[in-house]
């Protein structure tokens, strides 16, 4: 189940997204204690927020085996920033900041 989900949300595309020089890269834990967390759940958020927005293949949003912050879980990382303890509702908060 989890090699399926990974296969799902390793989407790299060469589009960019806002600015010309730079991709965003989302990337969701999919380590065994953050997806016991609710990250399974969350990835489904995250692909909806991106065909929601348009934004389908104007970033690049792919699964991680872990992070090594097991305990801080559910894990998500924009780039180079890490955010820790999210559920839902703080997700789409941290979509709607990065990427508008």
């Amino acid at each position: 189940m989890i090699i399926g989900i990974f296969k799902i949300c390793n989407q790299k595309t060469g589009l960019k997204y806002q600015d010309m020089n730079h991709v965003k890269e989302i990337v969701i834990c999919l380590g065994s204690s953050c997806f016991a967390r609710g990250n399974k759940k969350l990835l489904k958020t995250v692909q909806n927020y991106l065909k929601e927005n348009h934004l389908e293949g104007k970033v690049i949003f792919k699964g991680n085996h872990c992070f090594g912050k097991c305990n801080k879980g559910s894990i998500l990382k924009i780039d180079d920033n890490f955010y820790e303890q999210i559920n839902e509702l703080k997700l789409l908060e941290i979509l709607k900041k990065e990427l508008g």
